[in-house]
């Protein structure tokens, strides 16, 4: 979205050169009718008496990694009226509620290393509420009321739904195929991805862990290197790179001067981004013939983007089948089919990430392609936490559990909140339930 926002200097060249007189985001002389409102839209950001941007985190170092992202994009297009909220701070009350306190101690670890440029920023911190920020009354003392009642809450709800290790075993049993993380941001998937992809190959399977998500951070998520997996990120720049390289080594091969520099111009529009990540994408699915190909995706916007690729790129292969690769052809269908693609859908039980997942799920549908199971991820539910908030909490995601439960997913499994970050092979098999178990690698070699 803010790349957009440089339109007025970056698509002067191309509206003024491009001699076919369309791109990737419609007719050019669309664009140029609203370069002006693009120049002034850019402007009003820009102006402090207009324009104030307020960067929201939680304090959590991957958050807050984000939040620094965004703050140097804005930086980069000179927008710098900012301020920064924390959001759901926690605060323990019970010095014997081990959980509690490691709760609070990483969060304040976390916000005493804020980057600097965010720690130079104007900074509210808002409290965690027992519950869900829903209505009026909540919104109105949202951040400033953190009274939470006492009740008899009970893990009742979350009886008989399976851990990771259980789901894991499900997907270990296929020997192959693709598995997708999705759902809406900040809800843990790049974190259950490398967990699935190191349990995956301590059980001696080849594993591909890759991500089409510019914000993940699969490799350091993993940390050290860990025996039958591969760790990769789709970098559209490089992707960008090699497939202009390979079009002009083979469709620009004996072009004549002029007409060699009429491709090279047209491989500089946004369209070449969109086709070379296509088909890298498409290359890594492919993969999963005689391996497993761990995908953690970007969040659900950008996700569906690529699967509206897939889907016009299929229709256009239809038509001109002999020139694409098969992994180009193929790939609509490995999508669809359930015993080679497997999407999980990751979501917290809360009001706003079950909701997207829902629409997300819906839209899979529609493109035939039906989710495997939900994780619900970071839950309270068996904590048996003894503070009041983490209490009120655990309690607020009951509706939400037993609605997947009974109307959304064929298959769920439950992960609940660690104390400490899963960062690095060790985490990440405690947190797929792996640490006790005894592995036979001999087996699947």
């Amino acid at each position: 979205t803010l790349r957009l926002l440089t339109l007025p200097s970056a698509w002067t060249g191309f509206i003024e050169t491009n001699t076919t007189g369309t791109s990737c985001l419609g007719p050019l002389q669309g664009l140029e009718k609203q370069r002006a409102l693009y120049a002034a839209a850019l402007q009003a950001l820009k102006d402090r008496t207009l324009t104030k941007v307020i960067l929201v985190t939680r304090p959590e170092t991957a958050a807050i990694r984000e939040a620094e992202r965004t703050r140097q994009e804005l930086a980069a297009l000179d927008v710098r009226n900012l301020s920064l909220v924390i959001n759901a701070v926690f605060h323990a009350v019970d010095p014997a509620d081990s959980l509690a306190c490691a709760l609070a101690a990483n969060g304040a670890a976390a916000i005493a290393a804020l980057p600097a440029g965010l720690a130079a920023l104007p900074q509210v911190q808002v409290p965690l509420l027992a519950g869900n920020v829903l209505g009026f009354d909540m919104l109105r003392s949202f951040g400033w009321d953190t009274a939470t009642r006492e009740s008899d809450w009970t893990a009742a709800h979350v009886m008989g739904v399976p851990e990771l290790s259980s789901l894991i075993d499900d997907l270990a049993a296929a020997g192959r195929g693709v598995i997708m993380t999705m759902g809406k941001g900040g809800v843990g998937k790049t974190t259950i991805a490398a967990a699935i992809a190191v349990a995956l190959a301590d059980r001696g399977y080849a594993v591909h862990l890759s991500t089409t998500d510019p914000a993940a951070h699969v490799a350091a998520a993993v940390g050290e290197a860990v025996a039958n997996l591969r760790i990769s990120r789709i970098d559209p720049f490089a992707e960008t790179a090699a497939y202009t390289a390979e079009v002009l080594a083979t469709a620009g091969a004996g072009l004549a001067a002029d007409a060699h520099a009429l491709l090279e111009e047209d491989l500089r529009s946004p369209c070449t981004e969109e086709i070379a990540v296509f088909q890298a994408f498409a290359r890594l699915v492919a993969e999963a013939g005689d391996a497993f190909v761990v995908l953690d995706t970007a969040p659900t916007g950008h996700t569906l983007l690529l699967l509206d690729a897939t889907e016009a790129y299929h229709r256009e292969v239809t038509r001109n089948a002999a020139t694409l690769p098969e992994h180009v052809r193929e790939l609509l269908p490995r999508l669809r089919d359930p015993q080679y693609t497997r999407v999980l859908i990751v979501t917290h039980a809360e009001p706003t990430p079950v909701h997207e997942a829902e629409r997300l799920q819906a839209d899979l549908r529609r493109a035939d392609i039906v989710p495997y199971a939900w994780i619900i991820n970071r839950s309270l539910s068996n904590a048996h936490s003894t503070d009041p908030i983490l209490r009120g909490r655990a309690q607020s995601e009951a509706p939400f559990i037993a609605r997947i439960r009974a109307e959304l997913a064929a298959r769920v499994a439950l992960v609940s909140w660690k104390s400490r970050d899963p960062v690095g092979s060790t985490a990440l098999r405690a947190l797929a339930g792996e640490t006790s178990r005894t592995i036979e690698k001999a087996a699947h070699v």
